[in-house]
């Protein structure tokens, strides 16, 4: 799939602010404007962070989440020694960004309502692309608890309605942020619409299923470790259906390159036969 990939290029990016946003959740906003003129929604940036211990060097991939001016910024969560490290760096500090890569998410067609739905820091990239989207939809955020909601606001401040779910019930409707999506879709029919979804692999097989049942189309960002970022070290190869044209049957794919926005009716999930 080739929809929007465009050239990679590496550069020393300027931290300009550390923002935590939540407990355990940051925002980091670099000055890198060769990688902020050609980004687009649903791509990612490789980073390669100063000072670590050689066993932790290989690049961390980020979604892009916020693109302005010469300036870029990605959502983190603080979990492991390379997260960490992250948090520790200040204004003026530099690292190496490789990006953007691999391919993003297609332009919002016109005359349909755009559904978009994430878990937890899944929203990351959604917001870029409701930022860069001509038209308004409702987005779906979910978490295991309300402190897991990232970006509530920020929606709501381009004018796209939120509807929110957690576990744990402290915000929104308790239970999964797909039960949210299905009772949302049985109260307000809307035809016709599609969807854009981000987050961990059992809510995105999820929303991919209702969006067969419903006979829509969606897209999904896949997340992988990887390690190059650029097709070679196949690290975070799945499998995806090969088209008709191509004799039908299955094939590799890299999530590096050829996603991390695939079709949901490509991905074959773990558990299916080809």
């Amino acid at each position: 799939m080739e929809l929007n990939a465009t050239p990679r290029q590496i550069e020393e990016a300027e931290v300009v602010s550390q923002q935590e946003i939540g407990r355990g959740y940051w925002r980091m906003t670099l000055r890198a404007p060769g990688i902020a003129r050609s980004a687009r929604p649903g791509q990612f940036v490789h980073l390669r962070l100063p000072g670590l211990d050689p066993a932790y060097l290989l690049r961390r991939p980020f979604s892009l989440h916020k693109v302005s001016g010469e300036t870029i910024a990605i959502l983190y969560k603080v979990i492991g020694v390379g997260t960490k490290a992250m948090a520790r760096l200040e204004p003026k500090n530099r690292l190496n960004v490789m990006g953007p890569l691999g391919n993003g998410f297609p332009p919002v067609p016109s005359g349909v309502t755009p559904l978009l739905i994430g878990g937890g820091y899944g929203s990351a990239p959604l917001f870029f692309l409701a930022e860069r989207s001509g038209t308004r939809g409702i987005v779906f955020l979910g978490g295991r608890s309300q402190e897991d909601l990232l970006g509530c606001s920020d929606f709501e401040t381009l004018g796209w309605e939120v509807q929110t779910a957690t576990e744990d019930g402290t915000a929104g409707k308790r239970g999964l942020v797909t039960d949210r999506l299905t009772e949302w879709l049985e109260a307000h029919p809307v035809d016709p619409t599609e969807w854009y979804a981000c987050g961990p692999d059992g809510m995105l097989k999820a929303v991919a299923l209702l969006a067969e049942r419903k006979g829509v189309r969606a897209w999904l960002s896949l997340d992988r470790r990887m390690g190059c970022g650029a097709g070679v070290c196949l690290a975070c190869v799945v499998r995806v259906r090969r088209p008709p044209s191509e004799g039908g049957g299955w094939k590799w794919a890299r999530v590096c390159q050829d996603g991390p926005v695939f079709e949901s009716r490509e991905v074959i999930w773990e558990e299916e036969t080809p």
